[in-house]
C-alpha cells in the first residue's frame, strides 16, 4: 500500500494546533463581544476609539438615558442567575445518573469474560491476541465519563455566553440593526468554536492516551473509545428534555394568558412567566442544542474510527489514514473560521431584509469551502488506495471515492437546511398559507400547521436516502460515518448560526421589559425572526446528521454483535423493528405531556397573579418572577427522569432479554420512524411560530389585513404557536438524541449482548 503524503508527526500536531486556534478564535469573539458595556457610561456617548467617531445612530431613542442600561442589566442578571441555577440543579441530577451508568458500563463490558485480566482473540481476527475485555470496560467506562463531561461543559459555556451577550444586543440594536446582529452572531460563534475545538481535542487527546496502554491493539483502542459518543448523547438527552420542558412551560404559559387572555404585548414586564421564559431559551435552546450537536459530533467521528480500526487503515496502523475523521473536523474549524468573517466583517448588514440572507450566506460559503478543505485533506491524509470493513469482507476503496461520501453528507446537509428555510420561514408561502388559513380560526391554523409539518419530509428523506446509497455504494459503512461527519464538519457555523437565533430572542424580550422604544423592539423582532428560521434549519442539519450517524452506529453494532444479516422476515428481528418504530411516539407523548403539565400549573399561576396581585395590570406592582422560574424547574427536574429511562434502558432490556436479532430490528425501527416524526414535529413548530410573527410585523399588505396584534387571527396563530412550542423545541430536538443514543449505546454493549443476551430465547 501506498504511504499517504501526510506524515503521521504532521497529523500529531495539525489536529491539536486546529482546535487551539478554533479555542483562541471563541476567546476572540468573547472579547469583542465584551466591549459592548452593560454599565452606565459618562454622559459624553460620542468618543474618539482609534480615530473612529462611534456616535449613536437614533438620538431620539433615549440612547443616553442611563436608566435604560441599568434596567438592562438587571434583567441579564436576574436571566443569568436563573439560568445557572436551573443547570446546576439539572447537573446535580445527571451526575447521579452519569456514576450510575458509568458502574452498569463497567459491570456489563467486564462481565463478558468473568473479569479476567487475561489477552483474548481479536473479535475479528482470531489469529492475534488482544487486550482482555476487562481493559475495554475500564476504558470504555472512562471515556464515557469525559464524553458526558465534555458534553455539560458544551452546554453551560454556551448557556453562559448567551446570557452574557443577550442584553449587549439589545444595547447595540440602539446604534442600528447591523450592530446588534454582529453582537449576537459573535456570541454564537463563541459557543460554536469552542464546542467544536473542545470536542476534537478532548478526543484527540483520549486517542493517545489510551494509545500508550492498547499500543498496536487498535481493535480494542477505537472499541473502548465509542463511550465517548454514548457519555456525549445520554447528557444531551437530559439536556435537551429537561431544557425543553423547562423553556415551553414558561412559554405556553406566558403566551396563553398574557397575549390571548390578557391582550398585552411579548415579553411584558407585567407578565409573571416572562423571566422563566427568557431563561429557558438559554437552558433549552442553547444549552441542550450545544449537548445535543456535540453528541452527534462525538458519535459521528466514533463510528467511523471503530469502522476503520477493522479496515486496512487499524490493520496496517496507519495513523494518519486513522485519524481521517479527526482531520475532516480539524479543516471545518478552519474553513468556520474563514465563513464567520464574512458575517463580521466583510459584508456589513445596513438594513432589516439583510438580515436572514447573510445567515444564508454563512451556510453556502461554509459548504463551498469545505468542499474543497474535504478535498485537499482527502488527498493528503490517505493512500490511493486501500480496503473498508463490508460485513465480513474488505472492500477496495479509492481516495476519491471517501471524498465523494464526505461531500455528499455535506451537500445534502445543506439541501435539508434550504428545504426546511423554505417551508418555516414567512417569507415564502408555506408559511403564509398558515398565517391564512388564521382568518378562520385556530383549528384550521393547526390544520395547515400539521399538514406543512408532514409535506416538509418529503425533500430531507429523499436527500438523506440518496447520501446513504452513494455512500454505502462507495464505502460501506465507513462511507455513511464519514458522510454524517461531512454533514456536521462545519458544526462551528452551524452552532453560530443555532444560538444567535435564542440571543436575539433574549435581546427582544430585554428591550420589552427594559421599556425600550418600539423601534428598537422592531430591531429585535427582525432578528428573532431571522433566528427562528435559523434554530429550524439547525434542527435540520442535527436530524440529518443524527439520521445518517444511527445508520452508521448500527452498521458498526451488527459487525460487533457478529450478525452477518439483518431479516426482517425473522420473527425476531420483525417484533423489534415494529417496536422500535413505536418508540418514538411513547417518547414523544411523555415530553408532550409533561410540556402540558407544567405548562397548566404555569397558567394557573400567571392568572392568580393577574387577578390577585393589585396593580399588576396598571404596571404599578411587580409580579412574583420567582415562583414562575421555580414551577418550570421543578416539572423540568422531575419530568425528564421517565424519557431518558426509556431511551437509555431499552437497548440493555432488549439486548440482555431478546437478544442481539431483536435489538438490531429495534435500531431500525426507532430510526425510520422517528427521523420521519423529528422532522414534521420541528417544522410544525417553526411555522407556526413564523406564522405568528408574520402578522406581528406586517410587512405586506396580506399581513397586515389579517393583524394587529390582538385581532382574531393573531389570537388564532399565538394558539398555533403555543401548540408547536413543545413540537419544536421539546419532542423534535429530542427525538434524534433517541435514535443516535440508542444505536451508540447497543455498540457499547455489543460484546456483553453477543456473549450473554438474548435470557428468554435461551429458556424457552
Amino acid at each position: 500500500m501506498v504511504a499517504p503524503i501526510l506524515s503521521d508527526l504532521l497529523t500529531e500536531i495539525l489536529i491539536p494546533v486546529c482546535a487551539v486556534i478554533g479555542i483562541l478564535f471563541s476567546f476572540l469573539q468573547w472579547y469583542l463581544v465584551s466591549l459592548v458595556k452593560v454599565t452606565p457610561e459618562p454622559p459624553q456617548s460620542s468618543k474618539k476609539n482609534g480615530g473612529y467617531n462611534e456616535t449613536l445612530i437614533e438620538e431620539e431613542e433615549g440612547l443616553n438615558d442611563q436608566n435604560v442600561v441599568i434596567k438592562c442589566a438587571e434583567i441579564q442578571n436576574a436571566i443569568s442567575e436563573g439560568a445557572t441555577s436551573f443547570l446546576y440543579t439539572e447537573y446535580q441530577y445527571v451526575g447521579i445518573f452519569m456514576v450510575a451508568f458509568a458502574i452498569l458500563i463497567f459491570l456489563f463490558l467486564g462481565s463478558v469474560e468473568s473479569f479476567s485480566t487475561k489477552s483474548q482473540p481479536c473479535t475479528y481476527n482470531k489469529d492475534q491476541s488482544c487486550k482482555p475485555a476487562l481493559a475495554t470496560a475500564i476504558f470504555s467506562t472512562v471515556s464515557f465519563v469525559l464524553g458526558a463531561v465534555t458534553s455539560v461543559i458544551s452546554g453551560f459555556l454556551g448557556m453562559k455566553i448567551a446570557t452574557y451577550a443577550n442584553a449587549r444586543t439589545t444595547l447595540e440594536a440602539r446604534k442600528g440593526v447591523g450592530k446588534a446582529f454582529i453582537t449576537a452572531f459573535r456570541s454564537g460563534a463563541v459557543m460554536g468554536f469552542l464546542l467544536a475545538a473542545n470536542g476534537l481535542l478532548v478526543l484527540f487527546i483520549v486517542i493517545n492516551l489510551f494509545k500508550i496502554y492498547y499500543g498496536d491493539d487498535w481493535e480494542g483502542l477505537f472499541e473502548s473509545i465509542t463511550g465517548y459518543g454514548l457519555g456525549g448523547s445520554s447528557m444531551a438527552l437530559f439536556g435537551r428534555v429537561g431544557g425543553g420542558i423547562y423553556t415551553k412551560a414558561a412559554d405556553v404559559g406566558a403566551d396563553l394568558v398574557g397575549k390571548v387572555e390578557r391582550n398585552i404585548p411579548e415579553d411584558d414586564p407585567r407578565n409573571p412567566a416572562v423571566i422563566a421564559d427568557n431563561v429557558g431559551d438559554n437552558v433549552g435552546d442553547i444549552a441542550g442544542m450545544g449537548s445535543d450537536l456535540f453528541g452527534s459530533y462525538a458519535e459521528a467521528s466514533c463510528a467511523a474510527l471503530v469502522v476503520a480500526s477493522i479496515s486496512s487503515f487499524g490493520i496496517n496502523h496507519e495513523f494518519t489514514a486513522m485519524l481521517y475523521p479527526l482531520l475532516i473536523s480539524s479543516m471545518g474549524i478552519l474553513v468556520c473560521l474563514i465563513t464567520t468573517l464574512f458575517a463580521t466583517d466583510i459584508f456589513e448588514i445596513k438594513a432589516v431584509d439583510q438580515i436572514e440572507p447573510a445567515l444564508k450566506k454563512q451556510l453556502i460559503i461554509s459548504t463551498a469551502l469545505m468542499t474543497v478543505g474535504i478535498a485537499l485533506v482527502s488527498w493528503l491524509a490517505l493512500p490511493p488506495s486501500f480496503t473498508i470493513f463490508n460485513f465480513g469482507s474488505q472492500k477496495v476503496v479509492k481516495n476519491w471515492e471517501l471524498f465523494f461520501c464526505v461531500a455528499i453528507g455535506l451537500w445534502a446537509g445543506l439541501v435539508i437546511g434550504f428545504v426546511t428555510e423554505y417551508y418555516t420561514s414567512n417569507a415564502y408561502s408555506p408559511v403564509q398559507d398558515v398565517a391564512d388559513s388564521c382568518r378562520t380560526g385556530a383549528a384550521t391554523n393547526v390544520i395547515f400547521g400539521l399538514a406543512l409539518g408532514y409535506k416538509s419530509v418529503i425533500i430531507p428523506i429523499f436527500a438523506i436516502a440518496v447520501s446513504i446509497f452513494v455512500s454505502f455504494s462507495l464505502a460501506a459503512m465507513y462511507g455513511i460515518a464519514v458522510a454524517a461527519l461531512g454533514m456536521l464538519s462545519t458544526i462551528a457555523t452551524g452552532l453560530a448560526i443555532d444560538a444567535y437565533g435564542p440571543i436575539s430572542d433574549n435581546a427582544g424580550g430585554i428591550a420589552e421589559m427594559a421599556g425600550m422604544s418600539h423601534r428598537i423592539r422592531e430591531r429585535t423582532d427582525a432578528l428573532d425572526a431571522a433566528g427562528n428560521t435559523t434554530a429550524a434549519i439547525g434542527k435540520g442539519f442535527a436530524i440529518g446528521s443524527a439520521a445518517l450517524v444511527s445508520l452508521a452506529l448500527f452498521g458498526a453494532f451488527v459487525s460487533r454483535a457478529s450478525i452477518s444479516t439483518v431479516d426482517v422476515l425473522t420473527p425476531k428481528v420483525f417484533i423489534g423493528l415494529i417496536v422500535g418504530a413505536m418508540l418514538p411516539y411513547w417518547f414523544s407523548a411523555m415530553t408532550m405531556k409533561s410540556v402540558g403539565s407544567a405548562a397548566l400549573k404555569m397558567v394557573e399561576e400567571v392568572r392568580r397573579q393577574f387577578n390577585e396581585i393589585p396593580g399588576l395590570m396598571e404596571g404599578t406592582a411587580k409580579p412574583d418572577y420567582a415562583t414562575c422560574v421555580k414551577i418550570s424547574t421543578d416539572a423540568s427536574l422531575k419530568e425528564m427522569i421517565p424519557p431518558g429511562a426509556l431511551v437509555m434502558l431499552t437497548p440493555l432490556i432488549v439486548g440482555t432479554f431478546f437478544g442481539v436479532e431483536t435489538l438490531s430490528g429495534v435500531l431500525a425501527g426507532s430510526l425510520v420512524s422517528g427521523v420521519q416524526i423529528a422532522i414534521s414535529a420541528s417544522n410544525t413548530g417553526g411555522a407556526w411560530d413564523n406564522a405568528k410573527k408574520y402578522i406581528e410585523a406586517g410587512v405586506s399588505e396580506h399581513a397586515r389585513s389579517l393583524g394587529p396584534k390582538g385581532s382574531d387571527p393573531h389570537k388564532a396563530a399565538v394558539i398555533g404557536d403555543t401548540i408547536g412550542d413543545p413540537l419544536k423545541d421539546t419532542s423534535g430536538p429530542s427525538l434524534n438524541i433517541l435514535i443516535k443514543l440508542m444505536a451508540v449505546e447497543s455498540l457499547v454493549f455489543a460484546p456483553f449482548f453477543a456473549r450473554h443476551g438474548g435470557l428468554l430465547f435461551k429458556i424457552f
